[in-house]
């Protein structure tokens, strides 16, 4: 709270009767103005003053009042009449009428209501609060610059920038305590005394907050009576103080003003007993005293006290001599303050000669000095002494006294502002007229620069120029004018300020304005002005320096100007103001004026600080003292210097961060900004994610840091860093329990729980294994709690999907995030933060590597690339690279890994570690141990303790990282192995471990982990394994040469080096305890998988022994798991009997897989791909698949919608009719029917009614328990396309094609209101959360807010660029989300009415929208098919959920957020469950479809292209993803390799084309300006060329020269498809029309066209040979044409929907299509039969291509899920066999063919969704299920069955035909009779799909 906000005296707040004496006071003195200009002001006054209290009469009907005003009101008719203003005067007279007034028998006001004076209404009536927008504050103020504007003839101007207007004066904060409540500082308790002293005035008008405080401790006595009790204890603890330092003086001199007499006078003895008996003169006391007689109340001292403390300063002066200049100049300036205190006020019966005399002869002894800025001071004090006795000072004690305790309460109440500007101005001119006329100040000007380059030397040409200003014989009126000036600055009355400066008589004073640039220099200086006051303070310093007419051109003057400003600019807030004015001034036009800047610049500036601020208050204060309160600031000192000595010289990269996990690192932003913006706002707690290593400890201790630079006094939080690992039981008084680390006491404890604040870095929370929300659980914030703000750190991997409310305030059910948390997310290092690394950490450890060897090795270094983007890793990096590698080696095959910089690290710390023992000088004893280690290998017995010590942190500590030992605690326990013994001491000393105290942990928490993970496999052990065989070795390492390697496998058959045939190890972490949630840990272990064959053989042996026996379970759990996150993928592996509980095989490949009778209990089944696998018999209990089963329904869903309570759910159809569901078992609980056409429906808030609305013009009110119709509404002139109901229930809204949307009551049926606006269709219509706004969207494009209260349109978001079609409020009511049908979705941000998002990535048009129920992810839908998951913060696309078959309609989120339903046009709702989650996704396919894929010349290399954005490169033997491709701004839609496969061109829908290199994945160059995008593209077989098809024609392009090498028909429409023949002289390009298009490349001519297909012709191909080409249409078949004839030779017929794409193998003997049915098929080409089937597909396939090779087939398939196969085609006696070698796919769950038959603890839920998802068989029913009485499998699978039609054969993936067609059972003819009866009317809208997606 601000001092100066709880006192004012706004004129709003004056009742009637005080407004009126306000008005009455104005009205007088503009009564006795003579000049015209401030009587029209004062009348200005006058009636603004009546104004308001005519307001309040109105209300109070005051009689005796209201006759006042109008009696005023006639007074200010009758004073504009005499003026010349009648217009006024007659509005006045009919004021007065109005209000009873009688105009012609009262004329001007009389003395009966007249004051007395001027100043007695100041008295009377407080000044108005400064900077007040009311109407009232428009004449506040009798310093208007009006007053003044013709009180001089002759005046100075400033620019008007400068100090524009009066502004409240700086002030500190302060919080009113509580009755009995402990003071926080001395500051407190003077604005509590100040306030009571204010109150015995019955004018003072109060805030209200410190009215209320002044209420609650009005008849409080005791309260008063300890308050005052305390003052005089401060006074007396002063007295004893022995050492009274400048902060002890300001403490107690602050308390001056609010002193009672008896007090005050006390203190004064004190300060002048002390100076009187020092030896030295003490300055301190000297200033305090000054103080105190300035802050003096009114009677407190008498001339008396005066004459003795005017006497003591004589005696001491005179005793004080020969003192250095800058000494004297301090000692004179604490003189000036006594003097100017002294002349303040009016001292009488005075003896002048003895008063005068001995500070005369001392002022004058200095006036000869060469320095000027004493001489300055000495006649400044000089004139001060003149004014002391001297009657004829314009200050009056009164008004003085007021401001000065105004002053020492910080504020507290607005100062009686009484200077009359003209009058103070003409008593000026009258002391100017007594001395020597104005003639002699004038004079003085004529001084110019005449030899001012000798100015600076020894001062004296300096002090000639400046003596003709300074008097020390008579008194100026320089003086007074500054002593105005320092009332004015102090007041914040800085316009009348400039205004005074420019008006006053002695403004060409060298003495005035030597004093006005110090002052204006002061108020640059003084941080508690705000940045536009100090840099108006500059500039009126520049305008004095430049402008010599006004300003005259005195050259001391401007000399001391620039000192000023060379002081300032090497100072703080100001420095940059006042270099750029310097920079200015040094470019000045006037050569006399730049030889003055160079010479005051060679000498510098004058080392005279400027005075500023007081001295802040000693710790501990004598406050504090009093209240007998700890030391608490000397021990934070001590902390302060032992943290930041810590931080030491460490290698710091500033993070950068982004706002969220989904977000892009695009987004990045410097994190320590965003933390410190959290710090200066209201939030309570910032969570700070990283992956292990990122940065976060780092970055925690560099904000600590940080944070101790700037803490300078007890206002300032306390930072605290909380290693939350070493804290027991951190839920529980966690900050006392670190204090107590930190060695406070507990009485210092309490103190700073009750009386500071605190910045709590926490960091570790995941090493700490909490789960407790950490802010909640210690009360932070509470009442009689800490006061603290929270940085917490944690890795993101060990948090789920939802981990919000372990950390945000408030309840952790509430469903809303709080607006007090706040997140971030490190980003991975950027090139430039590793390259300032690299620079850090070669300046600081010099190691044996330069610079550039290291960006040599990571240029190098591929894989090396990716790792040292995280800190840790990079630190690791730097340390082992010159170990592993040599500089300059050609390292861009190696594959350096994560895994095996531990390893190395490891090993050279442990090197390390033992040449330090060698140096130590060691007892005998312990020298034999560590020989003795040596001897064994001691980097060996290292790594093993490391081992060993993991192991049991994880055993014992359940992975608790920190060790607490203690010899006497723990002797006897497991700890004494690792440290009892001499060898085990030696090792610990030289492994990564720290020690605090008698805490031990691992340097680093991955350490841990890994050393963990190395007791879990250690290449070591198997080093005699393939050592022979290595790679790549590595210099001075003992580890196995397999953990740097990765061994190429060929084939699946071939064996692999394996370990000896024995039972695992029961002893090893994996068969005692679960990892399948340490994820960290889990990484080093699919590393190793990676690396070591032989582990992965061991873990696929505790896999098969888990057959055999239960103990094995947990191991095996595990071990699947890594194997499965290490991308290992099963291919008809025999699986049977395995038991693996609670493992988490999400996203993992299990194609064809034996895995009968199983244990499977608790498996996470998440994005799974189980094709054809055999789960028959399996124990599935407690099983995820992240999904829920669909539910089937007669007709298109049109809406859907979740009931409040989430116990029901409704869909509305397109029939007119409702389905209503229980979601407990999803049972239909009633049907409702009455509408006609497609229907929208709205669950009431308390969920007992339903709204819906039709196409039928409609809209009905349904009782939800019966069904019943309770009300039919009739107002809409066409169709109802929404119904809302409000947050409460009491209205509702409707939207139609009318274009309105009109608002009913839901009770009476009746309608209160229409909005009306748009100009189309209102598609959509919602409630904000508060109910106050209704946001729409409609066909004219737009989304518009409405105020619910008036019918208006508040706001209009324009941005889509087709119809809105849905919209959603946030949570939170500050977001709106609409949908359109230009394929995006707009976030749209309420308050600043701007758009926050585009969401794109949905192919087709967006039907739906919504958001989470806490507001940070939204959902969309979209006739592409998919569901979409956004990330509210980032914009990015979290997840694509793909199962429907048709476009998606509408969209329902459960109440608490874990479901999600969609309606499709495919008949069904899909149900997702969103909360649970998998540990991570690790595929690596695209997110969204893919559009194309090809293989490299090669065959070493697949690339594939997406509507993702993206291309991606495949290891063509492995399925890994080597690297990832991103430029386009769209949709990317063909891709293919040059001849010589070192690049890639790619084309998109952003109508560009890209080169890549495939070597690094950079792109070369890119081709924009396209009309058209272009929907193929392909290389000439010589790779000097490529042709794109671009819709109206055919382009092709230069690659060697990079330009446009022509184009192939202008004149033809729809080109979407192009290849070149094998010998490059042929083009031939399909079109939409069906035609097929042939041009000579040579001549560019035409040749012909090959006319057969009806519909597009999607892909063309010409055969190996080049004598044939194979073309694919939408009118489902595959065409093969003679090119020498252009005929037709073959028509391959089978595919049930359009064939997207054709492909020939190697030789040309097979042909591959790809089709809309999910399919591929292999075709004879010779023959045109088809060979085989690929029918377990999961999505449209939209590219095929073969593998080059010589020995087999190979074919890779891109599809619209996302996934790209590989497939091995081989040929057994004439029978065509494809198997799938491996998958990426993008995660979606895969359940095609495989079999439940007989699988126990499945759930109906889950068993309904694995039917649905193609499974064959029946599991198992246990009694409990075959025993319910209203539910059977039998109507279940009814119920959620696809219809007849849409069941695709339940056939294996690959059907053979020797006949040249597939084997169809009756099954797939009904259901192909079936598509070809509902295909005409399906057809055209899958053209729609199909062509929006292209």
């Amino acid at each position: 709270m601000v001092f100066g906000n709880i006192v004012s005296s706004p004129r709003g707040s004056l009742l009637p009767q005080k407004a009126l004496d306000l008005a009455n006071i104005y009205l007088e003195n503009a009564f006795n103005a003579n000049d015209s200009d401030i009587a029209l002001v004062l009348c200005h006054d006058t009636e603004v003053s009546l104004h308001q209290a005519k307001k309040h009469v109105k209300r109070d009907e005051n009689q005796t009042v209201a006759e006042g005003i109008a009696t005023a009101y006639i007074g200010l008719g009758k004073l504009l009449e005499s003026r010349g203003h009648i217009s006024g005067a007659e509005a006045s007279f009919k004021k007065a009428e109005k209000l009873g007034g009688n105009v012609h028998d009262l004329a001007r006001p009389t003395d009966t209501y007249r004051p007395s004076s001027v100043m007695e209404a100041f008295k009377r009536t407080p000044h108005l609060a400064e900077g007040s927008q009311d109407v009232d504050s428009a004449g506040s103020s009798l310093l208007n610059q009006q007053q003044t504007r013709n009180v001089l003839t002759v005046t100075t101007t400033v620019p008007s920038h400068i100090f524009v207007e009066n502004i409240r004066p700086p002030t500190s904060q302060v919080k009113l305590p509580e009755p009995d409540e402990r003071l926080s500082n001395t500051p407190q308790l003077v604005c509590c005394l100040g306030l009571l002293k204010m109150a015995q005035s019955p004018d003072t008008i109060l805030e209200p907050i410190a009215l209320k405080w002044m209420q609650t401790i009005e008849k409080d006595t005791d309260e008063h009576e300890r308050l005052h009790g305390i003052a005089t204890d401060v006074i007396r603890a002063f007295k004893r103080e022995e050492i009274k330092d400048a902060k002890v003086v300001a403490e107690v001199v602050c308390l001056a003003p609010v002193l009672d007499k008896e007090a005050f006078q006390d203190l004064i003895r004190v300060f002048y007993s002390g100076i009187n008996h020092s030896g030295l003169l003490d300055f301190q006391r000297l200033e305090g005293l000054a103080q105190l007689i300035q802050g003096a109340d009114h009677g407190h001292l008498s001339s008396d006290d005066l004459v003795k403390i005017l006497g003591l300063l004589s005696t001491r002066l005179m005793d004080t001599h020969q003192q250095a200049s800058q000494h004297m100049y301090q000692l004179t300036m604490a003189v000036s303050h006594v003097l100017d205190a002294m002349a303040d006020t009016k001292v009488t019966g005075l003896s002048r000669e003895k008063l005068h005399e001995p500070l005369s002869s001392y002022l004058n002894s200095l006036k000869g000095s060469s320095d000027p800025f004493l001489v300055y001071q000495a006649a400044y004090a000089y004139q001060a002494l003149l004014c002391v006795p001297d009657d004829e000072t314009t200050w009056q004690a009164a008004m003085r006294r007021t401001g000065k305790v105004i002053q020492g309460v910080s504020g507290l109440v607005s100062a009686v502002k009484g200077l009359d500007l003209v009058k103070f101005i003409e008593g000026l001119e009258d002391i100017q007229k007594g001395v020597s006329g104005a003639s002699n100040v004038i004079e003085v000007l004529k001084s110019a620069y005449d030899g001012v380059t000798s100015l600076i030397a020894g001062g004296q040409g300096f002090m000639d120029s400046l003596k003709e200003g300074l008097s020390f014989a008579q008194k100026r009126d320089w003086y007074s004018a500054l002593r105005g000036a320092d009332a004015l600055i102090r007041d914040g009355e800085l316009a009348t300020f400039r205004e005074l400066v420019c008006k006053v008589p002695c403004r060409y004073d060298p003495a005035f304005q030597w004093g006005v640039c110090q002052r204006l220099g002061e108020m640059a200086a003084n941080p508690a002005w705000d940045a536009v006051t100090r840099r108006s303070a500059i500039a009126f310093l520049g305008e004095i320096y430049r402008n010599d007419e006004m300003w005259g051109q005195r050259a001391s003057t401007k000399q001391w100007i620039l000192n000023i400003l060379m002081q300032l600019s090497s100072s703080g807030g100001s420095s940059q103001f006042a270099q750029t004015l310097l920079q200015e001034l040094e470019a000045s036009d006037d050569i006399k004026k730049r030889d003055l800047y160079r010479a005051c610049r060679e000498n510098g500036p004058i080392a005279y600080p400027l005075r500023v601020t007081l001295p802040e208050l000693a710790s501990p204060s004598l406050l504090d003292r009093v209240q007998n309160r700890p030391d608490v600031e000397g021990h934070l000192r001590i902390l302060r210097k032992q943290r930041t000595r810590e931080q030491g010289n460490a290698i710091y990269i500033p993070p950068q961060a982004k706002s969220s996990l989904q977000a892009s690192d695009d987004t990045r932003f410097p994190l320590m900004d965003k933390v410190k913006k959290f710090l200066e706002s209201d939030q309570k707690v910032f969570l700070l994610l990283g992956d292990s290593g990122a940065g976060k400890s780092t970055f925690s201790r560099e904000l600590e840091f940080d944070l101790w630079q700037i803490h300078k006094n007890k206002t300032d939080r306390i930072p605290l860093h909380i290693n939350l690992p070493t804290i027991d039981k951190p839920e529980i008084d966690m900050v006392a329990k670190q204090l107590r680390r930190n060695e406070f006491t507990e009485p210092q404890i309490r103190e700073m729980k009750h009386h500071r604040r605190f910045i709590l870095i926490c960091d570790g929370y995941d090493e700490s294994q909490q789960t407790h929300n950490l802010y909640m659980s210690n009360r932070l914030n509470e009442t009689g709690e800490w006061d603290a703000q929270m940085v917490i750190s944690c890795r993101t991997e060990y948090l789920g999907s939802d981990y919000r409310d372990r950390f945000q305030p408030g309840d952790r059910n509430q469903q809303q995030d709080s607006p007090l948390f706040q997140q971030a997310v490190i980003t991975p290092f950027s090139t430039d933060q590793i390259h300032d690394y690299i620079k850090q950490y070669v300046d600081v450890n010099e190691p044996l590597w330069r610079i550039e060897d290291y960006k040599q090795a990571l240029d190098l270094t591929p894989s090396l690339k990716d790792l040292v983007k995280n800190p840790f890793l990079m630190t690791l990096s730097l340390d082992v690279l010159p170990r592993m590698v040599d500089p300059g080696q050609h390292l861009s095959s190696a594959h350096v890994t994560r895994v095996a910089l531990y390893d190395h690290f490891v090993e050279q710390w442990l090197e390390r570690g033992k040449k330090r023992l060698a140096e130590k000088d060691m007892s005998p004893l312990t020298k034999e141990a560590f020989e003795k280690l040596s001897a064994e290998g001691f980097t060996l017995n290292g790594i093993g303790y490391l081992k060993k010590f993991a192991v049991a942190i994880y055993k014992e500590q359940g992975g608790q990282p920190v060790v607490k030992y203690s010899k006497l605690a723990d002797g006897g326990s497991w700890k004494d192995e690792f440290f009892n013994c001499k060898e085990m001491r030696l090792l610990h000393e030289a492994c990564p471990l720290t020690r605090n105290g008698n805490q031990h942990r691992f340097v680093h928490r991955s350490l841990l982990e890994y050393g963990l993970a190395r007791a879990i496999f250690d290449p070591q052990d198997w080093s005699d394994i393939g050592a022979a065989d290595a790679i790549l070795s590595r210099r001075g390492s003992v580890s196995s040469t397999l953990s740097f390697e990765i061994h190429e496998i060929h084939g699946r058959e071939e064996k692999i080096a394996t370990a000896p045939d024995r039972e695992p190890d029961s002893n090893s972490p994996l068969a005692w305890r679960s990892f399948v949630n340490d994820h960290s840990l889990l990484q080093f272990l699919e590393e190793r998988v990676q690396q070591e064959p032989v582990f992965k053989e061991q873990l696929m042996a505790y896999i098969e022994h888990s057959k055999k026996d239960k103990k094995w379970r947990t191991a095996a759990a595990n071990a699947i798991t890594i194997l499965v996150r290490a991308g290992v993928q099963f291919f008809g592996t025999d699986l049977r009997g395995i038991r693996i509980p609670g493992a988490d095989l999400s996203y993992g490949v299990f194609d064809s897989v034996q895995m009968q009778e199983a244990d499977l209990r608790k498996v996470n089944f998440r994005g799974v791909c189980l094709r054809r696998t055999d789960l028959s018999k399996s124990d599935m209990t407690g099983v995820h698949f992240g999904e829920l089963p669909y539910l089937t329904v007669d007709t298109n869903v049109w809406s859907c919608a979740f009931a409040p309570d989430g116990e029901s759910f409704a869909v509305g159809l397109i029939s007119g009719n409702i389905i209503v569901y229980s979601t407990s078992n999803w049972d239909i609980t009633r049907t409702m029917e009455g509408h006609s056409n497609e229907v929208c429906i709205a669950y009431s808030p308390d969920g007992t009614l339903m709204c819906s609305g039709s196409r039928d013009g409609t809209v009905r009110l349904w009782i939800m328990e019966s069904g019943v119709c309770q009300h039919i509404l009739i107002g809409h002139a066409g169709a109802v396309y929404c119904v809302a109901y409000s947050p409460h229930g009491e209205q509702l809204a409707s939207s139609g094609s009318d274009k309105t949307i009109r608002l009913w009551d839901p009770t009476t049926g009746n309608r209160s209101q229409i909005l009306s606006g748009h100009g189309e269709f209102v598609n959509r219509v919602v409630y904000s959360p508060k109910g106050d706004q209704i946001a729409s969207g409609s066909d004219d494009f737009t989304v518009r807010l409405w105020s619910v209260l008036t019918g208006e349109c508040s706001h209009i978001f324009v941005g889509h660029s087709d119809e809105v079609w849905d919209i959603a409020f946030s949570p939170q009511g500050h977001q709106v989300a609409s949908a359109s049908k230009d394929k995006t979705v707009r976030l749209w941000d309420v308050v600043t009415e701007s758009c926050c998002h585009i969401l794109e990535g949905h192919t087709n048009n967006a039907r739906g929208v919504a958001y989470s129920p806490k507001g940070d992810q939204v959902f969309s839908v979209s006739r592409d098919a998919t569901v979409r998951i956004w990330d509210v913060y980032s914009g990015a696309c979290r997840h694509s959920l793909t199962g429907h078959t048709e476009g998606v309609s509408c969209i329902a989120l459960s109440p608490k957020g874990d479901m999600v339903a969609s309606g499709s046009a495919d008949c069904t709702v899909h149900l997702w469950d969103v909360s649970i989650g998998g540990s991570r996704h690790i595929s690596s396919g695209h997110s969204l479809d893919v559009s194309d894929v090809k293989c490299s010349p090669n065959g070493r290399m697949v690339a594939s292209c997406s509507v993702d954005h993206t291309i991606r490169l495949w290891d063509a033997e492995t399925g890994s993803c080597l690297r990832t491709l991103k430029g386009h701004g769209d949709s990317v839609f063909s891709v293919a390799f040059s001849p010589q496969g070192n690049q890639i061109v790619s084309s998109s829908q952003d109508q560009t084309v890209w080169i890549w290199d495939v070597d690094s994945g950079s792109s070369q160059y890119f081709i924009s300006g396209y009309t058209n995008f272009a929907r193929s593209i392909v290389f000439s077989p010589k790779g000097n060329q490529f042709a794109s098809a671009c819709y109206y024609k055919v382009e092709l392009w230069n690659t060697t020269t990079e330009e446009d090498s022509g184009r192939l028909g202008n004149d033809i429409e729809g080109v979407i498809s192009v290849a070149y023949s094998p010998d490059g002289n042929l083009i031939a390009a399909g079109s939409h029309n069906g035609t097929i298009w042939l041009w000579n490349v040579g001549t560019m001519a035409f040749i012909g066209t090959l006319i057969g297909h009806d519909d597009w012709v999607n892909d063309v191909n010409f055969s190996p040979p080049g004598d044939q080409l194979a073309s694919s249409g939408d009118d489902c078949t595959v065409r093969l044409w003679n090119v020498a004839t252009g005929d037709c030779c073959r028509i391959l017929i089978g595919h049930g929907k359009g064939v997207a794409n054709v492909a020939y193998s190697h030789k040309g003997e097979l042909l591959a299509s790809g089709s809309l049915d999910k399919t591929v098929r292999l075709w004879d080409v010779a023959s045109g039969q088809c060979r085989a089937v690929v029918q377990v597909l999961q999505g449209y396939v939209n590219g095929v291509a073969w593998i080059p090779s010589t020995d087999a087939n190979f074919l890779v398939t891109g599809c619209q899920d996302g996934s790209v196969l590989k497939w091995q085609v081989t040929e057994e006696e004439e029978q065509h066999h494809v198997t799938l070698c491996w998958s990426a796919t993008s995660g979606s769950l895969t359940l095609t063919g495989a079999s439940i038959q007989d699988v126990r603890g499945l759930s109906s839920i889950n068993r309904q969704l694995l039917k649905q998802r193609g499974v064959v068989g029946e599991p198992e029913n246990s009694f409990r299920e075959v025993g319910k009485k209203a539910i059977t499998m039998a109507t279940v699978v009814s119920r959620m069955k696809l219809p007849s039609e849409r069941i695709m054969p339940l056939s294996p993936s690959i059907t053979n035909a020797s006949d040249g067609h597939p084997q169809r059972g009756e099954q797939e003819d009904e259901w192909q009779d079936e598509q070809q009866v509902n295909s005409s009317h399906k057809r055209r809208y899958r053209k729609i799909v199909r062509r929006a997606r292209w």
